[in-house]
């Protein structure tokens, strides 16, 4: 099995950045595609990006592309995300989740097998 803990997340201002991360346990973190969703109040998750289990291929979605970038370090067995350039809309709970299934840059919640317990990103206007 696969257990995942986020950290990074807070309370921060419009145009601030933070570094989300995420440490992976229970199973060899390399042979894991990854990937980050959020979910704000009153809404359904929703992805925000993924990467491949080399780090060779990344995936955005349309609103968070050339401000959030997606990376992991397999010998620290941690994935990250670095946010910059917040937004008010930006607020939300963030997941990381390991690929179970699907392919390399699905969207789809259902095809990530193990999740982490979040992390509150902030942002105020």
């Amino acid at each position: 099995q696969v257990q995942l803990v986020e950290s990074g997340g807070g309370l921060v201002q419009a145009g601030d950045s933070l570094r989300l991360s995420c440490a992976a346990s229970g199973r060899t973190f390399s042979s894991l595609s990854m990937g980050w969703f959020r979910q704000a109040p009153g809404k359904e998750r929703e992805f925000v990006a993924a990467i491949t289990r080399s780090g060779g291929s990344t995936y955005y979605v349309d609103s968070v592309k050339g401000r959030f970038t997606i990376s992991r370090d397999n010998a620290k067995n941690t994935m990250y995300l670095r946010m910059n350039s917040l937004k008010p809309e930006d607020t939300a709970v963030y997941y990381c989740a390991a690929k179970t299934r699907g392919y390399s840059g699905s969207y789809d919640p259902n095809d990530y097998g193990y999740w982490g317990q979040g992390t509150q990103v902030t942002v105020s206007s």
